[in-house]
Parts: C-alpha cells; sequence; structure tokens
C-alpha cells in the first residue's frame, strides 16, 4: 500500500537534496542536535529535511498534519508511545529474512509480529477516534485503520494468537530413552515424550527411589522407538546439551549436571535435536495452518512510517517549546511556484529562538520582507555584526522549514516554493590551499549557477570579499547580472557598499526581469538595530553614528579639548 505521511497517495514526487554546503551554512546539524539526542533520529530528520521538493500539494499535505499534531498532543503522546512498539516490529521483520532460523522461531516471531500488529492497529484506531482531525493525510490513516481493524477479524486474530502462542510455548521438557550395550554403555537414545511439565531434580530423585523400592529385579518396560546410534566421543560421559549423562557407580545419577557443550556437539545430542526438530515441524505446520489466513495482514507497512512520525513529533515538541516563550510561529501559506514570490511580517532566525528555550535572555528583532516584483535579487549592506549574516539564513531557514511543512518563525509567511537552496558562505581556510580563497569561492560561484534555476533561492554571504575591492567588485557585478538573468531570489550580502550603488543602471542595462534592490541593516542612535529596509547603501553614515555615539568626531574631540 502506496501510503505516507509526507505525500499524498499516488503522486510522482521528485526531490532535491541540498548540497553540503548549503547544509552547513543553515545549521541544519545544530537544529538536528537540538530536536532530538537519539542518533537515529538525527539521521533520519536530517534526511527528510534536506531533501526537499517544491510540490505545492506535498507542502500543503505535510503542513497540514503538522498543523493537527501541534494541535493535539495528547495524540503526539499516543503515537509516541506505538514508536517501541513499531520498533520491536522492524526488528522481528529483520529476523524473518534469517534463512538460518529455526521452524520454531520463525513461528514464534511471526506470532509476535502479528501481534505487535494488531496492538499497533487498535491504538493508531483509539488514537485517532474523537479528536479534531483536519489533514487529508491523518484523515486517510485513520480510514486505513478503521477499516483494517473492522474488516479482518480483529478479536478472532487476538484468539488465534493466543492460541497459537500456547500451543507453540507449551513444550517444557523432554523425556529421552538410552539402550545400553552388554559392557551398560550407551548404544541408543530417542524420544519417550514431550511433555508439558519441567523435570526437576527432586522429581528424577523421587521416581528413582520409588522405582527401586518396588522391584529386586530390572525393569522390563516398554522398547524405545525411533532409537539412534550413539557412539559418545568420551567413554566415560556422553555430552546432551542441557546437561550430562554420567556413568560409573561412583557418580551420583539423580542430578542433572550442567555442561558448557552446545547442543549438538555430539552424536547423542544432534539424534536427539533432530527428532525434537521433526516433532517440532508437525506442531509448526499444524499452527501456520490456522494463520494462513492472516498472510497478507500486513501489507499496510506500519514499520515505514516511523521515521515520519519521528519527524513530525519531534518537530512539534520544538515548536512548542518556542511558543511557550511567547515567541510567535506561523502556519506557511502556499502561493503558486511561479510566481517566485514570498510575503513575510516579522520573520527571524530559527537559531535565536532555540537559544531562548535553552535559557539565554535576548530581544529577538524580527522584520517584514518580501520578494515580488518590486525586487527578488536583494544586495545588503551594513555594519559588521549588525546582523547580515543572521537575515540571510533566516530567510534560508524559514523556506526549509515552510517546504517541510513546519511552522516557521515569523508572524506570517506567505511564499512560492523554491527547487532549492544554493549558499555561497565563506569557506574554510582548509579548503582553499589549492585554489586560493578567491579560486575557490569563484570556482563554487560557477557550480551553483551550473545547476540554479529561475526557481531557486540563493543566499550569498560576504562572498568575494577576500581580495581586493576593485577585483572583488568586478566579479560581484558579473554575478549579480547572472542572477537578474537566471531569475533567482537573491540574497547577497556585503561589504561592498558600491555594488548596491546606481542599481537603475544596472537594471535598465541587464537582461532578465528579476529587479535588483538594495537593501540595508540599520544603525538607531549610534547602535546596531538589526532592522532590515530597503534603501540605498548608507557608506560611511554608520561610522558616522558609531563615532557621535562614543564621541570621537572632530567636533566632538575639539569640544572637550577646548573646555578643558
Amino acid at each position: 500500500m502506496d501510503f505516507s505521511l509526507l505525500h499524498p497517495e499516488n503522486i510522482d514526487v521528485k526531490y532535491n537534496t541540498l548540497t553540503p554546503q548549503a547544509i552547513n551554512d543553515l545549521s541544519v546539524d545544530y537544529i538536528c542536535e537540538n530536536l532530538t539526542q537519539e542518533i537515529f533520529e538525527r539521521n533520519s530528520i536530517k534526511n527528510l529535511m534536506t531533501n526537499i521538493t517544491d510540490d505545492e500539494r506535498v507542502i500543503k499535505y505535510r503542513g497540514d498534519i503538522f498543523d493537527d499534531l501541534l494541535r493535539n498532543p495528547g495524540l503526539r503522546t499516543q503515537l509516541g508511545e506505538l514508536l517501541a512498539n513499531l520498533a520491536d516490529l522492524r526488528e522481528i521483520e529483520k529476523f524473518q529474512k534469517d534463512t538460518d532460523a529455526s521452524d520454531l522461531w520463525q513461528l514464534i516471531n511471526r506470532l509476535r509480529e502479528i501481534d505487535g500488529y494488531v496492538n499497533c492497529i487498535t491504538s493508531i484506531k483509539a488514537s485517532l477516534e474523537n479528536i479534531d482531525i483536519r489533514s487529508e493525510g491523518l484523515l486517510r490513516l485513520k480510514e486505513i485503520v478503521t477499516d483494517i481493524h473492522d474488516n479482518t477479524g480483529f478479536p478472532q486474530i487476538k484468539q488465534d494468537i493466543a492460541d497459537a502462542m500456547s500451543k507453540a510455548q507449551r513444550i517444557r521438557s523432554i523425556t529421552i530413552g538410552v539402550n545400553l550395550d552388554s559392557m551398560l554403555r550407551p548404544s541408543e537414545a530417542g524420544i519417550i515424550s514431550l511433555n508439558t511439565h519441567i523435570i526437576t531434580e527432586s522429581g528424577i530423585l523421587k521416581n528413582f527411589m520409588n522405582f527401586t523400592a518396588e522391584k529386586d529385579e530390572l525393569y522390563s518396560g516398554t522398547a524405545f522407538t525411533s532409537m539412534k546410534s550413539f557412539h559418545p566421543q568420551n567413554q566415560k560421559a556422553g555430552k546432551i546439551g542441557m546437561g550430562r549423562l554420567v556413568i560409573g557407580p561412583q557418580n551420583d545419577i539423580h542430578s542433572i549436571q550442567k555442561t558448557e557443550a552446545p547442543t549438538g556437539s555430539d552424536q547423542l545430542s544432534s539424534n536427539i535435536t533432530k527428532t525434537v526438530t521433526a516433532i517440532v515441524k508437525k506442531i509448526v505446520k499444524e499452527i501456520k495452518n490456522t494463520l494462513q489466513k492472516y498472510i497478507g495482514i500486513s501489507g499496510f507497512t506500519l514499520v515505514s512510517l516511523v521515521p515520519e512520525i519521528i519527524f513530525y513529533i519531534r518537530w512539534a515538541e520544538l515548536i512548542e517549546k518556542i511558543q511557550a516563550k511567547n515567541i510567535t510561529l506561523c502556519k506557511a501559506e502556499v502561493l503558486p511556484t511561479r510566481n517566485r514570490e514570498i510575503y513575510t511580517k516579522g520573520i527571524y532566525n530559527l537559531k535565536l529562538a532555540i537559544k531562548r528555550t535553552q535559557g539565554e535572555e535576548f530581544e529577538i528583532i524580527d522584520n517584514d520582507f518580501e520578494f515580488s516584483d518590486k525586487g527578488r535579487i536583494y544586495i545588503m549592506t551594513g555594519p559588521n555584526r549588525g546582523g547580515k549574516t543572521t537575515f540571510t539564513q533566516a530567510v534560508g531557514l524559514a523556506f526549509l522549514l515552510a517546504q517541510n511543512g513546519i511552522y516557521v518563525p515569523a508572524k506570517e509567511f506567505r511564499f512560492s516554493p523554491c527547487d532549492n537552496i544554493y549558499t555561497h558562505f565563506p569557506a574554510d581556510e582548509n579548503d582553499t590551499v589549492d585554489l586560493g580563497r578567491l579560486g575557490e569561492e569563484s570556482q563554487r560561484i560557477a557550480e551553483i549557477f551550473g545547476v540554479a534555476t529561475d526557481e531557486s533561492l540563493l543566499l550569498f554571504n560576504e562572498s568575494l570579499a577576500t581580495t581586493n575591492v576593485a577585483e572583488g567588485l568586478y566579479i560581484a557585478k558579473d554575478v549579480v547580472k547572472a542572477m537578474k538573468y537566471i531569475g533567482t531570489r537573491t540574497i547577497f550580502n556585503t561589504h561592498m557598499h558600491e555594488l548596491a550603488r546606481n542599481l537603475d543602471v544596472l537594471n535598465s542595462d541587464s537582461e532578465g526581469d528579476s529587479k535588483v534592490e538594495s537593501l540595508v541593516t540599520g544603525v538607531e542612535n549610534g547602535a546596531r538595530s538589526f532592522r532590515v529596509s530597503i534603501a540605498p547603501p548608507q557608506g560611511v553614515s554608520y561610522a558616522r553614528d558609531i563615532a557621535v555615539k562614543y564621541g570621537v568626531t572632530f567636533e566632538q574631540i575639539k569640544k572637550n579639548i577646548d573646555k578643558a
């Protein structure tokens, strides 16, 4: 059955994978570490997050499911309790593929699998009943499990499983018969009976004493059947796996002596094993016939939903923690992909919210922003540590969360999905040895333009800033023209203020319909405000504000000197 909590049924979904650079620049690993401490869960969530789709139906499908789970914490709790049971099913499923497993073990694990499956279906059905579910995905899941529960004879299944388990577990001991030769050495051995009770040492002693008290001669009993020849490796003792058959008057023959030898290490043990296996196979066949009518019950594979359930639950838990700090998040509204738009109010960086949940106290500055015909390529300038990188990353994370169906760190977020997110942040020094920093940066830019489309999101952070201003500016202007020609949505934050000047000329002389605009982070009263606005680059005005604040303008210094 093609059912998933990540996409609607019967649609062909195309995914694009974030580059390792984008994963690093957007701090995906840091975010996953704050979602869960379990390595398996981190890797699973990271894999789902970094394979994104711009399919509007899929994004809406996920967003609605996440909304349902966030609004119903009780449902999350119940689904969370199922994860352990589903993990058990996954382990049993692996065992089923073990061709060396005995018939009895395969049967027992098949019974456990079906029993666990029945319990999970019953639990999910109970979880989804009597709550306000609105999403297509959870409504469909409810429909599937209700149909399975109501139309597959669950009460009879439970009874059959109980009966089968009881029959399979009924054998508790084996009675062995041993024939002796003229020298009183074991020559043949076989199974007399399979018992439903455990043989104890006291029972053996009691039976032996009763036997010797009543008889003065050897007992002549019923002949054994299915006997096998026995030639012990050690003439003193024959190992039979769970105990030792001891020969000789000096030893106590009434007790079962433990041995380290595994079953099958000698001929007696091997023959006993063969006989027991033959009997067990008959029991297994009988029970399998009972279960044959349920053979297709696990066609709906609940185990495949484990990573998906973990993904939604862990994200809902984090979003709930952020909301508990009175920090606003919102459900994204999906616009047509071809519009290449975004309209957001109060956007901020998710990492800041995570730090607040960890006990750090500071004010989170949010901003209004849009990609539209007014501007799709922004040259962003501002002072050092003025929030340029933080804002650039915030936009990328907002897209990543929205396209995974997760609430976005903003008051309002309406957007056209992107086909992929490409980032160009400063590289590690070790990565620039062969080409030099400018060569390495240029190569990465060329690689991005080799795959980017007009539906891509490009985030450039202090690119080309390591060379001299003239060289960097020369390359940067051509890069911006290429962005405009392709039609990408871009934030290009830089210290090259000259790049953001005379944009009217660049817009009129360059091909492409994506308008280039200047974006600045502000300074108010000499302090960094972290506010973002569309405006011409401020240039030295930032330095002027700082100088005024700290009293180091010429006028202020002169005044203080004259006063002194």
